[in-house]
């Protein structure tokens, strides 16, 4: 009897951390994204003009700082 609930409580251990993992990267990434922007929305304040959406403010959250770089360079370009 105590063998099963041990190997019950084993079982649901193992699947939660299972189930848990996805949520944390989409979590991250989420996260990430709201930082980039954030920062994408300070360089504006400067001047810099670089629209923000989804895709950017997650190429700034992922890469940080030179991902911000970037996408400067990319407006600078004219693209």
């Amino acid at each position: 009897m105590v063998a099963g609930v041990a190997l019950a409580v084993l079982i649901f251990a193992v699947l939660g951390k299972v189930i848990s993992l996805p949520f944390r990267i989409v979590w991250k990434l989420i996260t990430n994204s709201v930082v980039g922007a954030i920062i994408l929305w300070v360089v504006n304040l400067f001047g810099a003009g670089i629209e923000i959406n989804f895709l950017r403010a997650l190429i700034a959250g992922f890469f940080g700082i030179p991902g911000v770089i970037v996408l400067l360079l990319e407006r600078m370009m004219g693209h």
